[in-house]
């Protein structure tokens, strides 16, 4: 298994899974490979080194990153995070990874209303219907409309690689 280091046009940076080289090239040139950001397909690899293992000393360093890679969105710390919104080229890849944490924590525990998404944000808000947790599309001037109202909304990027999981 190879593992590759990917970037895409928009300065993404992001890791690929493949058999061999060959497996990445032909996937490559069958625009199968996108950047999960961004859904970029001019995607490039970046120099890598080799993974060495030197044992007890490499173990620490894998515990203590994995300790930190699961954590649940109520529990992040968001302090560094410029805005939710600003997921630019100048993100860093953890912040980049945090974001699609995020995002997928919301697609999990909200139901997807789709177009009627003021509708029933309204509806909530009013207390017409009972709350939960919902998403879905609704255009600027909604959006705005729902502010100006005092609904607590937040506009979201759905990007393609919220719903699958990344390898």
């Amino acid at each position: 298994m190879k593992v590759l280091n990917l970037r895409c046009a928009h300065q993404h940076s992001f890791e690929g899974w493949f058999v061999s080289e060959g497996d990445f090239q032909t996937q490559l040139a069958r625009g199968l490979i996108e950047c999960p950001m961004c859904s970029d397909k001019d995607i490039h690899k970046l120099p890598s080194a080799p993974r060495l293992n030197f044992g007890a000393e490499q173990a620490g360093s894998q515990t203590r990153n994995a300790t930190t890679g699961n954590v649940p969105l109520e529990n992040a710390d968001t302090s560094s995070t410029k805005s939710v919104l600003d997921v630019s080229a100048s993100a860093s890849p953890a912040e980049q990874a945090a974001f699609l944490r995020a995002l997928r924590h919301v697609v999990a525990n909200t139901e997807d209303v789709g177009e009627r998404f003021a509708l029933e944000a309204r509806r909530m808000h009013y207390g017409e219907i009972e709350r939960r947790g919902i998403r879905g599309q609704a255009n600027v001037r909604e959006v705005l409309d729902l502010l100006e109202e005092g609904l607590d909304i937040v506009p979201l990027p759905l990007l393609s690689g919220v719903k699958e999981t990344l390898q």
